[in-house]
C-alpha cells in the first residue's frame, strides 16, 4: 500500500478520535486506533509508532494540513487529545494546499482523455471538480499527450470497448484500402493504439485466427447473437514483444536484423531504442545495431524513415524490400 494511502487512513482515524467527546484518547489509544484502521482496511499490521503520530498531528495542525485546533490536556502524567471545537472535522474542511495540488495534477492528467469516445463523462466530472474545489487555473497545463480527436473511426471506440467488456460477438463491415467492403464475424479481445491510430484484435472464426482491424476502416458494427469464444491463449502483454507496431504475420519467427548506423544517429537510437532487443556496438564513423524481431510492414516503414543514415546488412530480404520502396518513391517523385 502506498505511503500516501497509509497517511490518509491515519489522518481519518485521528480525526475520529479527536472529535469523540465521549472518550479520552491518550497517545497509546491513538496508536492503537491508527493500527486498527490500517489493519481493517488492508489486513496488514504496519505497526504505527509514537513518532509517526506526533508527525501526523503536526501536519494536521499546520497550514499545509487542516490548521486543526487541538487541545492537549493532562491526566496525571499522561496527555489526552481532543478538538477545541467538538463539531470540527477534517472531512468538513475544504482541500488543503497539498490535496488541492494533487487533485489538480490528477485533473490535468485526466484532461488527456477529453475527446475520447469512451470518456464523454469526463467533461462534466472535470468541470464539477474544478468548480467545487476552485481549481480551475491553479496550474497551467505542462504536459501534452499526442492525440488526434479528428481521427476517423473514433466513434467506434466506445462500441468496441463495451463489446470486449460484455463479451459480445460482432459482425463488422470493413473496408481495407483500395478494396471492396467485407463483412467479418469478430469475437473482440483487445484495443491497441499505434502511430496515433487504434486497432481492434479479435478472433475471426472464418480463418480460425486472430484478426487485426483498424478502427478508421470500420464502416458498420452489429451485434451477433452467438456464443462468445473467450480468449484463453493470448497474453496481450507479451503478444507484441517481438514486433514493432501491430501487424504480426502468420508463421513468421523473429529474425536477426543487423544495421550499420551513422554515428550521428547513434545517440538517437540509444535514447529511443527501436525495440527492446536492440544491441549496439559503437564505432566511428559507423555503429552496428542488432535487433531480434519479426519483420513486418511497420518495421520496414520505421527503417525506411531512417534510410538516409542506415544500411541494412542482414537479412537480404529486408534489404531488398527497403530498396523496392526507395525505387518506388523515386519513380513517384522524380
Amino acid at each position: 500500500m502506498s505511503t500516501t494511502k497509509l497517511a490518509s487512513i491515519r489522518y481519518l482515524a485521528l480525526d475520529r478520535c479527536f472529535r469523540n467527546t465521549g472518550r479520552r484518547y491518550f497517545m497509546e489509544d491513538l496508536i492503537n486506533e491508527c493500527n486498527y484502521s490500517i489493519y481493517e482496511y488492508s489486513g496488514k499490521e504496519d505497526g504505527v509508532k509514537r513518532r509517526q503520530i506526533f508527525e501526523d498531528i503536526s501536519y494536521m495542525e499546520s497550514s499545509q494540513g487542516w490548521s486543526i485546533e487541538l487541545v492537549r490536556e493532562k491526566d496525571l502524567r499522561k496527555t489526552f487529545y481532543y478538538y477545541k471545537d467538538p463539531n470540527f472535522s477534517i472531512n468538513h474542511q475544504p482541500l488543503n494546499p497539498v490535496e488541492a495540488e494533487q487533485l489538480n495534477e490528477a485533473i490535468n492528467m485526466l484532461n488527456r482523455f477529453k475527446g475520447m469516445p469512451q470518456f464523454e463523462w469526463m467533461e462534466e466530472l472535470l468541470t464539477r471538480l474544478e468548480t467545487s474545489y476552485k481549481l480551475k487555473g491553479l496550474n497551467s497545463t505542462i504536459v501534452d499527450f499526442e492525440q488526434n480527436p479528428y481521427l476517423e473511426g473514433l466513434s467506434n471506440f466506445t462500441r468496441l470497448f463495451n463489446a470486449i467488456i460484455n463479451k459480445q460477438v460482432l459482425t463488422i463491415t470493413y473496408k481495407a484500402f483500395d478494396k471492396a467492403p467485407k463483412i467479418y464475424t469478430i469475437h473482440p479481445y483487445y484495443l491497441k493504439q499505434y502511430n496515433n491510430r487504434w486497432f481492434l484484435f479479435g478472433l475471426n472464426p472464418e480463418y480460425e485466427q486472430l484478426s487485426n482491424l483498424a478502427l478508421d476502416r470500420i464502416e458498420k458494427i452489429k451485434d451477433l447473437s452467438t456464443s462468445y469464444i473467450e480468449n484463453k491463449e493470448i497474453d496481450f502483454n507479451e503478444y507484441f514483444e517481438d514486433t514493432v507496431g501491430v501487424t504480426i504475420p502468420q508463421n513468421k519467427s523473429p529474425e536477426k536484423i543487423i544495421l550499420k548506423v551513422e554515428s550521428s544517429l547513434v545517440g538517437y537510437v540509444k535514447s529511443k531504442p527501436l525495440h527492446g532487443s536492440q544491441k549496439i556496438k559503437e564505432g566511428d564513423p559507423f555503429a552496428i545495431l542488432e535487433l531480434n524481431l519479426i519483420i513486418n510492414y511497420e518495421l520496414e516503414t520505421l527503417l525506411f524513415s531512417m534510410a538516409d543514415r542506415i544500411s541494412i546488412l542482414e537479412p537480404t530480404s529486408l534489404k531488398e524490400s527497403i530498396k523496392q520502396r526507395a525505387q518506388k518513391a523515386i519513380e513517384n517523385n522524380f
